[in-house]
This record gives C-alpha cells, structure tokens and sequence, in this order.
C-alpha cells in the first residue's frame, strides 16, 4: 500500500535526522531527569505525599513532563520542513500527503520510546523499586504510547499554522505547564480549591495517577478509565483539526 510505503520511507528519513542530532534527545532529557533529582533530592525530604520513597510517587509525573517536551519537536520538525521548502517539494512528488504527517507523529512516538526508557533506567538508578507485573506494565506502555501519539498529532497543530519556530514554542510551551498543576509532584488535596478543581479536571492529572497506582500494584479505580478517555479524545480531536488544515494548505 503506497501511504504505509511512503510513511515508512519518510518515517526512516526523520529517524536518521534525529539520530544524527543526539542534542535533540539531550534537550528533551536533561529538563526532565534534573527536575527529578532535583524534586528527589532537595524537596523530597519535604514534600509528604504518604509513602517514604518519593521517587516512586515522582516518576509518572516526570514521564508525563518528558512526553510533553517531547512531543514540541513534531512541531519544530514541521516547522523546519516548511521553512526549507521540503514540504513544498513532497507535496510536488507522488507522495501520499498524509503519510508526511503520520511519519513525523511515528518518529514522535519512537523518539519519545528512547527517552522515556532512559528517565525510567535513571529513576532506578536513584532508588525507583516497582512491584508492577507484566499486565500492568503493559497497561502503562499502551497508555503511554496512546498519550504520545494524541499529543504529537496536538503538536502537528501549530507546526502546521506558525511561521517560525518560537511561534511554534510560544503555542505549545502552556501544555508543559500542565504537570506542576496536577498531581505530578505533590497530591491535589493539597493545593488551595480553585486550582485543586483544575489540577483534577485536566487530562495530566488522571493518566500520572492510574500510572503510579499500577507501578505500585495498588487498585487503579476510575482513573484508568479516564485517562484513556482523555488520550482517545485529544488523539481524535486533533487528528481531524490536524488534517483538516493541512487538506486546506495543500488543495
């Protein structure tokens, strides 16, 4: 089939960029794995979160960050394409045109694959002890894997509609903001009520919880629920947007 042609080929393209500049993965992996160490070694010891191992409770919300970091170089590549004219010269070739996009959300998720198993080899490292069976991380990985995906195609958004990479930044950086108001680095019940109603009702929130609770086997409840809820939801929504201003860029 030429879109699965055409989106492995350009998929591998993006790949060796990536992997010919080991500062992109440095940069999404330095922010997260020094907020960790930090939070676990100079706040940890004052935060109560009810458990003695901080880094257990810390880890989800730093995955999450990492995601969310992550996730702002779909944009940046778009950008970077349309910048250069490469776009205009796929677009001029017989190449199936979604298949530019579905390439870049690929090379998104595997991206993200290396650096998040590198945070959580990290968080071993510095005391991180699961006692999470084969399902459970599975459960994890899919969640995690769905997460990325809704937010790469989320990311396709402004790489799509801004001219210039800090435009690009400039619409995407809020989404970064949505961990340290979540239960990422301290529990809700702890923040004053306006912003507890918020940290509750936001997409971040649901998806670090159902994480923590099935890397420490505890019972997940609704959160699961939710949080796979929410990925589906922002996966189709800015799937359908995503498509819907790149058909009208390019008809």
């Amino acid at each position: 089939m030429k879109f699965l042609h055409d989106t492995w080929i350009l998929f591998g393209r993006n790949m060796r960029h990536f992997l010919r500049s080991p500062e992109s993965l440095m940069e999404v992996l330095v922010q997260p794995i020094m907020l960790m160490l930090l939070f676990v070694y100079v706040f940890g010891g004052a935060i109560d979160v009810g458990t003695d191992n901080y880094v257990n409770y810390l880890l989800p919300g730093i995955l999450a960050m990492a995601m969310l970091t992550g996730t702002l170089y779909t944009a940046m590549r778009l950008i970077n394409d349309r910048g250069k004219g490469l776009m205009a010269r796929f677009h001029s070739m017989p190449v199936s045109r979604p298949s530019i996009l579905w390439a870049q959300v690929l090379t998104s998720l595997v991206s993200n694959a290396i650096s998040l198993s590198i945070i959580i080899f990290a968080a071993f490292i510095i005391g991180f002890r699961s006692t999470a069976g084969i399902l459970e991380w599975v459960v994890i990985i899919a969640m995690l894997g769905i997460f990325t995906i809704a937010l790469s195609w989320f990311a396709v958004i402004p790489g799509l509609i801004t001219k210039s990479a800090e435009g690009g930044l400039a619409f995407a950086y809020p989404l970064v903001m949505l961990p340290f108001i979540s239960s990422a680095f301290v529990p809700t019940k702890t923040m004053p009520y306006v912003v507890r109603i918020f940290a509750e009702n936001q997409p971040i929130t649901p998806i670090v919880n159902a994480m923590r609770s099935l890397l420490s086997s505890n019972p997940v409840g609704n959160d699961i629920l939710i949080a796979f809820t929410w990925c589906f939801v922002i996966m189709v929504v800015a799937y359908f947007i995503s498509m819907r201003i790149y058909k009208n860029q390019t008809d």
